[in-house]
């Protein structure tokens, strides 16, 4: 049985037209016809000579095999065929219009997706405010954010999985394979819920905190070392019954409902506390005002250019960046 394609098989049907010979040059000057109705004024609109016109015009009905267009005295009128061929044509004609802006405002960074990590604190008080920012200054920008510890973010930079990142670069990773703006260390603040005891006793001594049970991620975690080592630097043993978890959700249920001490980014405390937040009914101790985690950055990669939407993101963090810090220094200037 012969089995190769016939000549109405949907294969046979693909690019007919094209192979035919049917260029875009065709196309406009049919879309442009269909408006004008004339052949000299399409031709004097598209910068080409009349016999030019009139060439592509009957390559078109030989490439076609059909009829798509009569002659009369004041010009010319296309028939159905030529009618639905021009509809088309000028679709295409509008298509091709729509990517050129569409790709002149990627390539301007206006328009394009962005995937930016951060972890908890930063992408309160820094991501957050941009990404705001952004969907009113660069709607056509569309943003992805990962928020999680910096050794997991690394990761996903690394594997091209984000444009971009605030947090730190992990000790056991090539520190040459980023590059970073460094932003400083960010605060921390130990939470507890509105009426535990140590609000209503008003006490400032840590010492009188590290009989409670804590909140803190799990052991080896950045935030706990640094719990850990400032508790021990002030001389006192570290507390002995501690819940481990990194979900901020889970350690807001856990005060919630006891007695338990939680250190958190002082960004996402304030976040949760304030009412323009979410006015959380929770309350920060007083006994730690100088607990920090290590310095974090803006970091990408070094050898992976920002594409241009993920490039007006980036200088956007950074113009915030730059704005933070001038308004430290004009409040240090002040006192």
């Amino acid at each position: 049985m012969n089995t190769s394609a016939t000549s109405t098989s949907p294969g046979s049907m693909r690019d007919r037209l094209i192979r035919r010979g049917l260029k875009l040059t065709h196309l406009r000057l049919l879309a442009v016809l269909s408006e004008t109705g004339q052949i000299r004024a399409a031709a004097t609109q598209l910068a080409m000579t009349q016999p030019a016109a009139s060439r592509l015009l009957a390559e078109l009905d030989t490439i076609t095999g059909a009829k798509l267009y009569d002659r009369h005295p004041r010009g010319v009128v296309l028939t159905p065929f030529g009618l639905k061929l021009a509809d088309w044509a000028g679709k295409i004609m509008r298509d091709l219009d729509a990517a050129d802006r569409e790709i002149g405002e990627m390539e301007a960074g206006r328009s394009g997706f962005v995937s930016i990590g951060s972890v908890t604190g930063p992408a309160l008080d820094l991501v957050l405010p941009v990404l705001r920012q952004t969907r009113v200054t660069h709607p056509n920008i569309a943003t992805n954010i990962f928020v999680d510890t910096s050794d997991k973010l690394a990761d996903l930079l690394l594997s091209e999985r984000l444009d971009f990142l605030v947090g730190r670069i992990p000790s056991d990773v090539d520190h040459g394979r980023f590059a970073a703006r460094q932003i400083g260390p960010e605060p921390m603040s130990l939470i507890v819920r509105q009426d535990h005891p140590l609000i209503r006793t008003g006490s400032t001594a840590l010492a009188d905190y590290v009989d409670y049970d804590w909140v803190l991620q799990a052991p080896g975690g950045l935030l706990r070392t640094t719990v850990e080592t400032y508790i021990l630097s002030k001389g006192l043993p570290l507390p002995q019954r501690v819940f481990s978890t990194s979900s901020t959700l889970m350690t807001l249920a856990i005060i919630s409902q006891s007695n338990a001490i939680a250190a958190l980014s002082e960004a996402v405390a304030d976040f949760f506390a304030k009412p323009d937040g979410l006015n959380a009914r929770i309350a920060t101790l007083p006994a730690a005002p100088d607990l920090a985690v290590s310095p974090y950055s803006l970091l990408r990669s070094r050898d992976r250019p920002l594409s241009p939407a993920s490039q007006t993101i980036w200088d956007l963090v950074e113009d915030r960046l730059q704005a933070s810090e001038d308004e430290a220094k004009l409040s240090g200037l002040q006192k």
